[in-house]
């Protein structure tokens, strides 16, 4: 059976300045996907998430469609969890995770500053810092509020470390494509720590992979991405 449900994304939850940040919108669906033993949910992004009008997530099982007025947003399936066994990175501690953050190059050069994750001009936002460690890593600290541990925003905290680990000044970059398993949720306040890794590049796309880390060094939650170059000056202005 069909369910429906209407939703709209509030500015607050931007990427680009014209739509949704990819992550947040790839938690709305992928929570929807209904799931098996050994299945995550996957996300495909089919055009920018439009904000502020009406959206419907379709949810059929194991099968999830968000539509807008004219066109489909952005659809969910399932995968085997085992393809997410390289997303799990090689941790640093909360530290040196602190000191990463300094060299965050999105404070000076950022394609979407808005950005509800990690832009420098969102006071609403998680305000992530994903600092490069090394390796083709990123790391960031992130201590989530209580109204922030939800697994949408696990999602999304699990994306903007994997798209830092990209040259983004070079190659601007939004979300494609996102599998992700939620192990568990953190504690509201606690020092969790975000790591990101670059995988491989193919064309106009980059894979990406980001772990979540809660204060005892657990895994929380791990994704795998797939970024699609783009001009941010055209894509921020998208109507």
């Amino acid at each position: 059976m069909t369910t429906r449900e209407v939703l709209r994304i509030a500015p607050r939850f931007r990427g680009p300045a014209q739509s949704g940040n990819g992550g947040y919108v790839a938690g709305l669906v992928g929570n929807a996907v209904s799931l098996a033993e050994n299945e995550s949910p996957r996300v495909r992004l089919l055009l920018p998430p439009p904000m502020e009008v009406d959206l419907n997530l379709l949810a059929d099982g194991q099968t999830v469609r968000l539509t807008g007025p004219d066109a489909a947003v952005a659809e969910g399936s399932t995968v085997s969890t085992d393809t997410l066994a390289d997303a799990t990175i090689d941790p640093v501690g909360p530290d040196q995770a602190r000191a990463a953050e300094a060299q965050y190059r999105g404070l000076v050069h950022h394609p979407f500053p808005g950005c509800f994750v990690c832009g420098p001009e969102n006071a609403e936002g998680l305000q992530l810092r994903p600092g490069p460690v090394g390796d083709g890593r990123t790391a960031c600290t992130w201590h989530p509020a209580a109204d922030l541990a939800e697994p949408v925003f696990l999602w999304a905290a699990l994306d903007c470390p994997g798209g830092w680990s990209i040259d983004l000044e070079g190659r601007p970059s939004v979300l494609g494509q996102m599998s992700a398993c939620v192990d568990a949720r953190p504690p509201a306040g606690e020092p969790c720590v975000v790591m990101g890794r670059v995988l491989a590049e193919d064309g106009r796309k980059t894979h990406t992979a980001s772990t979540l880390y809660d204060a005892d060094g657990r895994v929380l939650a791990r994704a795998r991405h797939t970024w699609i170059l783009v001009d941010p000056a055209l894509f921020n202005q998208l109507a």
